[in-house]
């Protein structure tokens, strides 16, 4: 399970192929990339179910490679190349992300998920990450979005969040480590995680038909969403700190890839559509 998201580039690609097309060409590859990963990771031969699965998607997984080409070479929305070139201006010491196996790329370079369960450990950074914000910015200097989540009137209810927090699959599995939010104190005592992960999500897109994503960040909260994003996730960490974040935490790695293509739409131009 997985929120899925594309930075909308009109390239070749989406001429070529609709929308749906591309999704489940990269949820293909995922799954293999997963599968490959894992046996070298535990240093194994591959197993029988691993090589009928590649076996029976093999024209998807070529199809899926000469896309992946095009978007390595042609592409300004390709995420990864410009993740693996840009320096993250808000640290005090240069940085670039770490290469880490939390954070493998997507053969798509648009595209991109963060896989669920949401781990504890991030969900208690964000809470505090967040109430520190509102604890020691002065109002003013907010970030537009932290005086959205706090107004009564605001979009962003938690009520989401809270439906998905309590569904385990008959696997067992979970969309959020955290079976309760955490709840904030103070100028943000309305607040828990369950909004901001409301926030995460977006809008409701209007042509779910034609892309296949429920949901998506216009053009115009781009920027609102990346100066939150990068204020959260990013703000006032040194570059020991943000390594061992990126280390630790699958989910952290995850989102702050999440951040960079929600900055890399807005320079483009183009929607990020959600699921």
């Amino acid at each position: 399970m997985s929120l899925e998201y594309a930075i909308e580039y009109p390239c070749e690609m989406r001429r070529q192929y609709q929308e749906e097309t591309l999704r489940l060409l990269a949820r293909t590859g995922s799954v293999v990339s997963r599968m490959v990963n894992e046996t070298l990771d535990r240093s194994l031969p591959p197993s029988e179910e691993s090589i009928q699965f590649t076996t029976r998607y093999a024209d998807d997984l070529e199809k899926l490679e000469q896309i992946a080409s095009y978007c390595r070479t042609h592409c300004p929305a390709h995420l990864d190349e410009n993740l693996s070139n840009q320096v993250i201006s808000n640290f005090t010491t240069q940085t670039s992300l770490p290469n880490h196996p939390h954070h493998r790329t997507e053969p798509i370079g648009c595209l991109g998920r963060i896989h669920y369960p949401i781990e504890g450990r991030f969900e208690r950074f964000v809470a505090n990450r967040l109430q520190l914000l509102y604890d020691t910015l002065p109002a003013e200097q907010w970030p537009h979005l932290l005086h959205i989540l706090i107004d009564p009137e605001s979009p962003f209810d938690g009520e989401g969040t809270k439906e998905l927090r309590r569904v385990t699959t008959a696997e067992g599995l979970r969309f959020f480590e955290l079976r309760v939010p955490i709840s904030l104190s103070r100028k943000s005592a309305r607040l828990t995680t369950d909004n901001v992960f409301d926030l995460f999500s977006g809008f409701t897109s209007a042509d779910q038909r034609a892309t296949s994503y429920q949901r998506d960040l216009p053009p115009l909260a781009l920027a609102d969403y990346a100066e939150f994003l990068e204020a959260l996730l990013i703000s006032d960490l040194n570059n020991d700190e943000f390594a061992r974040l990126c280390a630790q935490s699958s989910s952290y790695s995850q989102f702050i890839r999440f951040t960079h293509a929600v900055r890399l739409a807005q320079k483009l131009g183009v929607r990020l559509l959600l699921d």
